[in-house]
């Protein structure tokens, strides 16, 4: 069993800056988790202090059961892909992935059929007797992975390995991940800043931002059910909408979100939810994303900008009074003219809009006094 724990892990360096703070992570045999955010959040010096490359500073990290604060690298039984390969340039692909083996004196031909049965997983077999010069960015990447699989680790660490590879090898190496992933079976801790691959390859993802841990969830609760501004924000491709100046109403015991000139009853569960909080009126911000924007209807109203054709959807770029407004429109639903300078009413439904509080850019519906707390630096940071 490979589960890790990680129990107020804390980061701090010289001059008391402090980069990762107190992060409680479990992670469970054979999940592969995905710690996402911008550059400078904490993720990859999350991911090498579970590596042993950084020292902890303070909080617990757990390997497989054993308490691994003080446990050397190389007795942590884990194996980490880096963003540089970090091959050996002199060796041949079959001597990169043999040399781990070979300082821990495994017999000869146990290395050899090792070597030839783990080169076939990521299709690396045909490069056994090249040199890394002699390959693509995307086989070295192959190579590098082969390489940490040798050695059969309970953990696999990947810190921005698709980093340097151009989109298309990008996508090509997303799907060999997630082919090897169903092959080997074991638990992957994975580095990027790239939410596409945090949304495509983890089974959860924890999104981070200045060192602070804000949303832990699968893909789709972080999609549908941000908990703050920021997740909001980031995940998401193009990234939400937000309508500033907003209100939470309540009257006659229901609650409405007004946006500008259009008012909107909240569906069932947001008044259910609302009503548990004990809600009172407030100033919010409504999200709502490019896709759950229907145009032609409603009271909203905004002036085109730009049109994208993509063939089966239209992007559309346009103002609303102060604010931006991205719509993604399947062409089959067009009906009115979306041509650059034309007029356009536009509507959502209600239960497709995120309310987050003005001040303290928690989500209203989704927030729980737990993450608000473990976040609440990161929310007040946010400004429009």
């Amino acid at each position: 069993m490979s589960e890790v724990i990680l129990k107020n892990l804390k980061k701090v360096y010289e001059g008391n800056v402090t980069a990762v703070h107190d992060v409680n992570l479990t992670i469970a045999d054979k999940e592969f988790i995905v710690l996402v955010g911008p550059s400078g959040c904490g993720k990859s010096t999350t991911l090498r202090m579970v590596a042993g490359l950084e020292e902890i500073s303070g909080g617990e990290l757990y390997i497989d059961g054993k308490l691994c604060n003080n446990v050397e690298p190389k007795d942590r039984d884990i194996a980490m892909v880096f963003q540089s390969y970090a091959l050996y340039p002199h060796m041949t692909v079959y001597n990169n992935m043999a040399f781990a083996l070979k300082l821990k004196k495994v017999p000869k031909d146990e290395i050899d059929k090792k070597v030839r049965e783990v080169a076939e997983i990521p299709d690396i077999t045909q490069y056994l007797e090249r040199k890394p010069k002699a390959l693509s960015g995307g086989q070295r990447q192959r190579v590098a992975i082969g390489r940490a699989m040798v050695r059969d680790p309970k953990v696999f660490l990947m810190d921005e390995p698709l980093s340097n590879l151009d989109a298309k090898l990008r996508n090509q190496m997303r799907a060999e991940i997630i082919k090897l992933r169903s092959r080997i079976n074991t638990t992957f801790m994975y580095v990027t800043h790239d939410q596409t691959e945090a949304m495509t390859l983890g089974d959860r993802i924890v999104i981070m931002k200045d060192g602070f841990v804000n949303q832990i969830g699968t893909p789709t609760e972080v999609f549908d059910k941000p908990v703050n501004l920021f997740v909001a924000g980031f995940i998401g491709m193009p990234v939400m909408n937000f309508f500033d100046n907003c209100k939470l109403l309540l009257e006659n015991g229901k609650y409405y979100a007004q946006i500008r000139n259009a008012k909107f009853e909240l569906d069932p569960f947001q008044q259910k939810a609302l009503k548990q909080n004990n809600q009172q009126p407030c100033d919010i911000v409504a999200g709502i994303r490019p896709q759950h924007i229907t145009v032609g209807e409603g009271e909203l109203t905004a002036t085109i900008e730009v049109n994208e054709m993509l063939g089966s959807e239209v992007n559309l770029h346009a103002r609303s009074e102060q604010d931006e407004v991205v719509m993604v429109i399947p062409t089959v639903d067009l009906k009115v003219d979306v041509s650059a300078g034309s007029k356009v009413n536009f509507t959502a439904q209600p239960k497709l809009i995120q309310l987050f509080d003005k001040e303290t850019g928690f989500n209203l519906i989704w927030h729980d006094k737990q993450s608000a707390d473990a976040c609440a630096p990161v929310c007040k940071s946010y400004n429009f």
